[in-house]
C-alpha cells in the first residue's frame, strides 16, 4: 500500500492495483501548486463530507478517470444526479471493494456542499487491502467511537487531522492514537490557512515524547506501508 500526500486531507492511495484518490482539494491550494490534478489517475475517489476543501476537485478528476465516487448515501446521490459513477455508504457498513474492504465510520464535524446542499453526516473510512490496515479520520473532533475501531480491525496507520480551529489538535490527536491503539500517525489539515498553521517541529516532539512517531510528509512525497 502507498500513501501519497497531496495537500490539505488529500490523499492517493495505490492498493489491490487500484488507485484512490480521498478528499480531493488541490487545484485552489496555493501550498500544492505543483499537483496538475489532470494527470492524476483514480478508480475511486473517497469523500468524507462535503466541505468546500473536501469535494473541490471531485468532478473534474471523476470526468477525466471515470472513478466511482465513494461516499455517504447523500453525497452519493449528488453526485450520481450530475451522471458521475458512484458506491453509496452509511456509518458502520462495509463493502469489499476489488482492492480491499471499506468501511464508513463515524466522524464528528459538520456536512454541505457549498451550494447549500445537505451533505449527510460525515465520516471517516477504515480500509484494509495487501495486509495493511489505515483509518482515515476525515474531519473530526476528538471522539469515545475511535475506541471502537480497534475492536474489530488492528491498524497499521492512522491518518488524523492535527491543524486545530475546524477539527483535533496535535494533542487530541495523541488521545485518538490512544484510543485507536496505533502509533503510527500521519498528519494531515493543517497549514493550508491561516486558521490551521502549526509549529511542525513542536508538533512532532509532542508525539515523540509520547513514544509515537508523526509523520508530516511534504506534499507529494509518498510512504509505503
Amino acid at each position: 500500500m502507498k500513501i501519497t500526500f497531496y495537500g490539505h486531507a488529500s490523499l492517493g492511495i495505490k492498493v489491490g492495483g487500484k488507485k484512490i484518490i480521498v478528499d480531493p482539494f488541490i487545484s485552489a491550494n496555493e501550498l500544492a501548486k505543483n499537483i496538475d490534478i489532470n494527470k492524476l489517475e483514480a478508480d475511486y475517489i473517497l469523500i468524507t463530507h462535503a466541505h468546500g476543501d473536501h469535494i473541490l476537485d471531485v468532478e473534474a478528476i471523476a470526468k477525466n478517470t471515470s472513478a466511482t465516487i465513494v461516499s455517504n448515501a447523500e453525497i452519493a446521490e449528488y453526485y450520481e444526479n450530475k451522471g458521475f459513477k458512484v458506491h453509496p455508504m452509511n456509518h458502520g457498513g462495509s463493502w469489499q471493494f476489488d482492492f480491499g474492504k471499506v468501511k464508513y465510520v463515524n466522524a464528528v464535524h459538520s456536512s454541505s456542499f457549498p451550494d447549500g446542499t445537505y451533505g449527510g453526516n460525515q465520516g471517516g473510512f477504515v480500509i484494509e487491502g495487501e495486509h495493511k490496515n489505515i483509518y482515515i479520520a476525515g474531519d473530526t473532533a476528538l471522539t469515545y467511537d475511535m475506541k471502537l475501531i480497534p475492536l474489530s480491525t488492528k491498524l497499521d496507520l492512522a491518518i488524523l487531522p492535527i491543524g486545530s480551529n475546524f477539527t483535533m489538535d496535535v494533542d487530541d490527536a495523541i488521545i485518538a492514537s490512544d484510543f485507536l491503539e496505533c502509533d503510527k500517525i500521519l498528519g494531515y489539515h493543517y497549514d493550508t490557512f491561516g486558521y490551521i498553521e502549526i509549529n511542525h517541529e513542536e508538533a512532532k516532539k509532542k508525539f515523540y515524547d509520547k513514544d509515537k512517531d508523526l509523520m508530516l510528509l511534504e506534499i507529494g512525497s509518498s510512504i509505503e506501508l
